[in-house]
């Protein structure tokens, strides 16, 4: 069994401006230095085996400054990214929540649907699996990560994860003792 933290990353400039950054590669504010800190604080004494986040600064950035002097390994992955929502980068978070539905299976425009960030969450656990077995780590991530977590960890369909309402708090635990057949054939 792996225990997993999820962090959602610090607020980004895109945050403080209510777009959607996808994969845009924006930079946090100084709200989000600042709340990159206080995670930092908030594990000082947690023992984490390493920390997972995407390749984009937003997520790496609140990892290397939380942690920063500890010796804990960083590692960026780049199937924990956002949804890739094409030509709606940076459009109106509002204008991506009302297509979130219909974006389950059906790729927003030049971009990427739920399914198929799903599909990198579920790869992703099945590495953790092999490498990470007995560990304790955390993910600081995006909606699309933690939309991963809650559909293959927790069986809750990608449809209801992905339209119900969302709220920030300080680290979601998850515990992942393995992907089961039923668990990977989930319908959508």
């Amino acid at each position: 069994m792996i225990k997993i933290i999820f962090e959602s990353h610090a607020t980004s400039l895109d945050n403080e401006q209510d777009l959607s950054s996808g994969h845009n590669d924006v930079e946090l504010s100084k709200l989000g230095l600042q709340q990159a800190k206080e995670l930092g604080i908030r594990y000082i004494s947690e023992e984490l085996d390493a920390i997972f986040c995407s390749d984009l600064q937003r997520s790496y950035k609140t990892a290397e400054i939380a942690f920063s002097g500890r010796s804990i390994p960083i590692i960026q992955d780049k199937r924990l990214r956002e949804c890739d929502y094409g030509d709606l980068t940076q459009h109106p978070a509002d204008e991506i929540k009302e297509q979130r539905a219909e974006r389950i299976k059906k790729p927003f425009p030049s971009g990427e649907s739920y399914e198929q960030t799903s599909e990198r969450m579920k790869n992703f656990l099945e590495d953790l699996l092999e490498k990470y077995d007995g560990k304790r780590v955390m993910i600081i991530g995006h909606r699309a990560t933690q939309y991963g977590l809650e559909h293959w960890i927790k069986g809750v369909g990608l449809r209801e994860v992905v339209t119900a309402p969302w709220q920030w708090q300080p680290g979601w635990v998850y515990e992942l003792e393995g992907l089961t057949q039923e668990r990977l054939s989930l319908v959508h």
